[in-house]
């Protein structure tokens, strides 16, 4: 599915991560595929209200989540500049949405890291 939100695709997902070498691109790809396909569920799926939103934020944040044991077996891990960045495109993803009364620690609450 390509993704019909023109903000959306002009973004440059966790741009911070890749101009840190401290975490390896690979994964960080890895990551910003768990984002876009959350951009493709919500627009595949238009959440009407944001129960509905967090449910699918949710889903993504646990992909992150199992993507942690990938950074650190690269030596790298999901810390603190990690989880800010990782955090705002979610919060972005959520505006680009029209979400914008959206909590930003509800989009990511199931997060282990």
């Amino acid at each position: 599915m390509t993704i019909a939100n023109e903000k959306v695709g002009e973004h440059a997902f966790l741009r911070g991560l890749y101009e840190d070498g401290y975490f390896p691109d690979h994964v960080v790809d890895k990551g910003r595929e768990i984002l876009l396909r959350l951009c493709e569920r919500i627009e595949a799926e238009r959440p009407a209200d944001l129960p509905a939103l967090y449910r699918l934020t949710h889903a993504a944040t646990e992909e992150f989540n199992r993507l942690e044991a990938e950074f650190e077996a690269a030596g790298s891990e999901i810390e603190t500049v990690a989880r800010e960045e990782i955090g705002e495109d979610f919060w972005f993803v959520a505006t680009a949405y029209g979400f914008g009364d959206a909590d930003p620690e509800e989009l990511i609450a199931t997060r282990e890291w």
